[in-house]
């Protein structure tokens, strides 16, 4: 009997496991079709883009505003755990704050639109924003003071700064095609390297 009930026990943390990855997946999908479509975009694209019916994204998301909110979070949570990962693996720790700020970037792109779909909870809103900042202000930071502390970049960036303006180097971009804020974003984390 025992045997049995270890059997069901490790069945559950799979199945769990399971279902975590498809909403990974549902949420990857959705990102990128918010990217090239926005956030009002059929939701049979994403249910194409994710392998899954249409039916299924509403079983995990019965709201529009559910499956922003949840992508916003999912790219929130990438995004910051992307940070040491790149310190880690990158060729210097100024190479792993440019490929951070990149995805910085795909997120601002992402989140395009959220602010038009939540207008009227100004609380949700907030909080989300709270989020954001709580959980990428840190990551940024660290990823700064690896860089000045190797030498590469001055050591009065301050990680807030810098996030709003890349932010703010973004604005408009995705209204005027001769307009290329990745490239002026590049600029920027490039103009932090102290000369050699």
């Amino acid at each position: 009997m025992k045997d049995g009930d270890g059997g069901a026990g490790r069945a559950a943390p799979r199945k769990r496991a399971d279902a975590r990855r498809n909403e990974r997946t549902l949420l990857d999908a959705a990102a990128a079709v918010f990217v090239t479509s926005g956030v009002e975009a059929p939701v049979r694209d994403i249910a194409a883009r994710a392998g899954v019916g249409v039916a299924t994204i509403y079983r995990h998301f019965p709201t529009r505003a559910d499956l922003i909110i949840a992508v916003y979070r999912h790219q929130v949570e990438a995004c910051a755990e992307a940070g040491p990962a790149l310190l880690a693996s990158g060729a210097s720790p100024h190479a792993a704050l440019g490929r951070w700020i990149n995805l910085f970037v795909d997120f601002l792109v992402t989140k395009h639109g959220l602010a038009a779909v939540l207008r009227s909870d100004d609380a949700g809103f907030d909080a989300l924003h709270a989020y954001f900042l709580d959980r990428l202000v840190p990551v940024c930071a660290h990823l700064l003071r690896a860089a000045a502390d190797a030498g590469e970049i001055r050591s009065d960036v301050d990680a807030y700064e810098l996030m709003r303006g890349v932010g703010n180097l973004c604005i408009g971009a995705d209204s005027d095609p001769r307009y290329d804020a990745r490239r002026l974003v590049e600029l920027l984390v490039a103009g932090l390297r102290l000369p050699h």
